[in-house]
């Protein structure tokens, strides 16, 4: 939960309170507002709006399910062992909130399916392949986020590996 402090007076303080992180809202205006200008970009100069939404969608979609799989990385990463009530609980915590951003990136890919289909076209490949591409990029972005925040992560061992075993050959019978 974020806030906002306005100090009104010396003895007057207002707070305003807003769901989410401040950061987490500048990477969604990114998203949204990368996504419009790869669509304006487009369409200035293809004059296609079909393409220009597809790939503006598409955009959007990308840029927010990359954040959305750091964020769903992150949030696996800090699953604490399960054996212990308090342990379960924030597993449930996590989960909520995964399962609320995975919401929210679902509804993305359908509202941009929706627009995409309520253009002016026609054929099999406009009515069926891409209404489909930006949820389909949204989904891969949403892997490569994750994978992306995996990469910074090291794994110690405790020792080197241990050789491996000669191989004998074994004895032919004629």
């Amino acid at each position: 939960m974020g806030r906002i402090v306005k100090q009104l007076s010396d003895t007057t303080t207002k707070y305003y309170w807003y769901p989410g992180e401040k950061q987490e809202w500048i990477r969604a205006v990114v998203a949204v507002g990368s996504g419009g200008a790869a669509a304006a970009l487009l369409m200035l100069l293809t004059r296609n709006t079909l393409a220009a939404v597809v790939i503006g969608c598409s955009v959007t979609l990308a840029v927010s399910g990359f954040n959305f799989g750091r964020r769903d990385a992150k949030a696996l990463a800090g699953f604490p062992n399960l054996s212990d009530k308090a342990a379960r609980r924030a597993a449930v915590a996590h989960s909520g909130r995964a399962a609320w951003r995975a919401s929210a990136h679902g509804v993305g890919g359908a509202v941009a399916a929706i627009v995409v289909l309520n253009l002016a076209h026609r054929g099999w490949v406009a009515d069926w392949l891409l209404p489909v591409v930006p949820a389909v990029v949204g989904a891969l972005a949403h892997q490569t986020g994750m994978i992306w925040a995996q990469l910074a992560s090291t794994v110690a061992t405790t020792g080197p590996a241990a050789p491996a075993p000669a191989a004998t050959p074994k004895p032919t019978t004629d």
